[in-house]
């Protein structure tokens, strides 16, 4: 039976909801923005009987407390390491999780052994052609406060993708989504907390990829948005050492979706960069 220690760090204005599992080098893993930790499921014990695995609900998600203004996501990380005693851990990310991280490893280079982003686009990386389809819907029900539309709207964009309907994915893992998604929805978290972050990156990620010193493993899904996807090239061809791999039969979250294909690379990844 796995052991998990599951604990709060207050940050002063909310507390931040971890789970800590295993044992050796650590690894870090950040939910996208439309989940929370348990987006990670698939990877934990996995990623348990051979690492340190720690995962968190950022403020607005899950455990976590609502958010009540701007935040620096970068700066909770930090406070969570150091609350941790953990200086230096391999770190996964998926979506913004990624971004930010990303930014993390290019401000604090020393605490980064390896990067693994997921469905993420650099800071400061500009998207090209039209919205993703139901955006403009989706940004009218969060404005009216209908809860339920925009909830199911975000998932159709986020989980479903660009080339799928509802009918064609899993409907369990769909079902999970959207009860992970409902909670920052309500909460208008995005709104609150994301729209104009403290204390961004500057300059942003985008034009100093090749700063970074790490380890990469940029991954993508196949059916995510074309800018999504170009996205991972540009991180792949601009970070020293980065390696690319595009799961076929997903979208935005290929690490929920098909846990059998990338967990696979995942460990090998880390493996290689620890030493075991």
């Amino acid at each position: 039976m796995l052991q998990t220690m599951s604990g709060q760090l207050d940050l002063g204005d909310g507390v931040l909801a971890y789970e800590v599992a295993g044992a050796g080098v650590p690894v870090v893993l950040v939910h996208a923005a439309f989940l929370d930790r348990r987006m990670f499921d698939p990877q934990w014990e996995t990623l348990a009987r051979e690492f340190q695995v720690i995962r968190f609900d950022m403020i607005g998600f899950g455990a976590s407390s609502p958010a009540t203004g701007p935040r620096s996501r970068r700066a909770d990380v930090r406070r969570l390491l150091d609350h941790l005693g953990i200086d230096r851990a391999h770190w996964v990310g998926c979506s913004m999780g990624g971004e930010l991280l990303l930014d993390l490893a290019l401000e604090q280079p020393e605490r980064a052994a390896s990067l693994t982003v997921v469905g993420s686009t650099p800071s400061g990386f500009e998207m090209h052609g039209v919205m993703p389809r139901y955006m403009g819907e989706m940004i009218g029900a969060l404005q009216t406060g209908d809860v339920a539309t925009a909830n199911e709207l975000q998932i159709r964009i986020w989980f479903d993708g660009q080339f799928r309907e509802p009918d064609q994915v899993n409907a369990e893992q769909r079902a999970q989504a959207l009860a992970m998604n409902r909670l920052p929805v309500e909460r208008s978290t995005f709104g609150i907390a994301d729209m104009q972050p403290i204390n961004p990156l500057d300059p942003p990620a985008v034009g100093r990829l090749d700063a970074v010193r790490c380890p990469a493993l940029i991954v993508a899904g196949a059916l995510d948005h074309p800018e999504v996807v170009r996205a991972a090239e540009v991180m792949a061809q601009g970070i020293p050492h980065a390696r690319q791999a595009i799961i076929d039969g997903a979208a935005h979250v290929p690490s929920f979706e098909r846990p059998e294909v990338f967990n696979p690379l995942l460990l090998e990844f880390l493996r290689e960069h620890s030493g075991v």
